[in-house]
């Protein structure tokens, strides 16, 4: 279970090393108004995006396959702090203590949802039929 944990680390560090990539990319745009196209796919930033969606996705299926939707989905929302967390450092980019609120929201309804997750839960797939859970 402590290595799924990592990988399920993995998945927001990924989307917002995307993001990152993905801005990188736009920015080199700005100055291609009539080749933009060609300039996206010869872009490494936008190379680099796409390297990352994959093994996302990847590691995304890995966690899919052990743990339970509802466990492993609420992480995601992690990336919305890291994202902010990225702009403002990297970028400059404003962050009003509003933003810092609803991140330390995010970030404790992630850490209840983890926390509600015994190191000893059943994580194999089911099926759930009229309330009752059938394993596979």
């Amino acid at each position: 279970m402590k290595s799924m944990r990592a990988a399920w680390l993995l998945v927001p560090i990924l989307n917002a090393l995307q993001q990152i990539f993905l801005k990188q990319s736009a920015s080199a745009l700005a100055g291609a108004p009539g080749g933009w196209l060609d300039a996206l796919f010869t872009s490494p930033w936008f190379a680099l995006a796409i390297a990352a969606e994959i093994a996302c996705f990847g590691i995304w299926m890995t966690v899919l396959a052990e743990m339970d939707l509802s466990a492993a989905f609420p992480l995601s929302a992690i990336s919305y702090v890291l994202i902010m967390g990225i702009a403002w450092f990297v970028y400059g980019e404003p962050v009003t203590w509003l933003e810092m609120v609803g991140s330390a929201l995010i970030l404790a309804g992630v850490w209840c949802i983890a926390g509600a997750m015994p190191a000893d839960r059943d994580t194999s797939p089911s099926t759930s039929v009229e309330g009752r859970d059938i394993r596979t």
